[in-house]
């Protein structure tokens, strides 16, 4: 864990001790604040006011809808590769929280759980954790369209092309590793180490999750913030992410890749 001190003013030339003197949590919390508003921070901002803007159009929230995985240009190739990019640099935020992280004692990777000292355990806790979330999750948001307390979700909307399934598979990895390094292993080893109280710690991890889910309505707020608590409660407990991004990837394989290959009369009920 990284050391925590006072801060030191000082004038005159900086010297080799005063450059690695322990960091003080000011700038724990700056840099925590800089990371969340280059990722999920940002996209928690953007979903609200999608929100917004869907409660303020004509027409109620279940009239409304939230695509995912939409195509950029209706030219096959250009698309493929504006898709290619974004995940790609949609996974930055991940490398600059592992970088930042290296400043600590000890292994990044070890440090968050990341690892591949494990990978008979991640694969079997991550395919459990993806059955527990997954079921009673179908149920909520099925409750939440009911209710009208969601938007009409579409979660994948690429052209049935070649490279559509290739492209929703590494998208859903994409989105399991940002998010599950970001919002849990990252976020939750820093607030820690700024001494925050653990029920504090695993509350604003599941507000986060939830907050950029926003965009889809209230039940997928409640459904993704149950998955925060859960998914960081695990975290503390094991110190392992990599289980988390396999339950993740599963559960958007199965929700994009089914989306796009099944036939849409099937999820009338999203």
């Amino acid at each position: 864990m990284l050391p925590v001190g006072p801060r030191v003013r000082h004038s005159g030339p900086v010297t080799v001790d005063e450059l690695t003197r322990p960091v003080s949590r000011r700038t724990l919390g700056t840099e925590t604040l800089l990371v969340l508003g280059l990722s999920l921070g940002q996209s928690a901002v953007y979903a609200l006011v999608s929100l917004i803007a869907k409660l303020t159009a004509a027409g109620p929230l279940s009239k409304q809808t939230a695509s995912l995985n939409t195509s950029v240009t209706a030219r096959p190739y250009l698309d493929l590769t504006y898709q290619l990019l974004g995940i790609c640099f949609a996974l930055l935020p991940v490398l600059l929280a592992v970088h930042l992280l290296a400043r600590d004692p000890g292994d990044p990777a070890r440090t968050l759980g990341i690892d591949a000292g494990r990978p008979g355990s991640d694969l079997a806790r991550g395919a459990g954790l993806a059955a527990l979330i997954g079921l009673p999750g179908l149920a909520l948001f099925w409750a939440a369209a009911q209710l009208g307390l969601n938007a009409t979700l579409v979660p994948a909307a690429l052209p049935h092309l070649w490279w559509a399934v290739p492209v929703l598979i590494l998208a859903a990895v994409q989105n399991a590793v940002l998010e599950e390094v970001i919002v849990v292993g990252y976020l939750v080893t820093r607030l820690r180490q700024l001494r925050w109280r653990l029920a504090a710690v695993v509350a604003a991890s599941a507000v986060l999750r939830g907050s950029y889910h926003l965009y889809q309505g209230f039940g997928a707020f409640v459904g993704n913030a149950v998955m925060g608590v859960i998914f960081s409660l695990f975290f503390l407990r094991t110190r392992r992410v990599a289980p988390l991004i396999v339950a993740h990837t599963l559960l958007d394989v199965v929700a994009f890749v089914g989306y796009a290959s099944l036939p849409k009369s099937w999820f009338s009920w999203l």
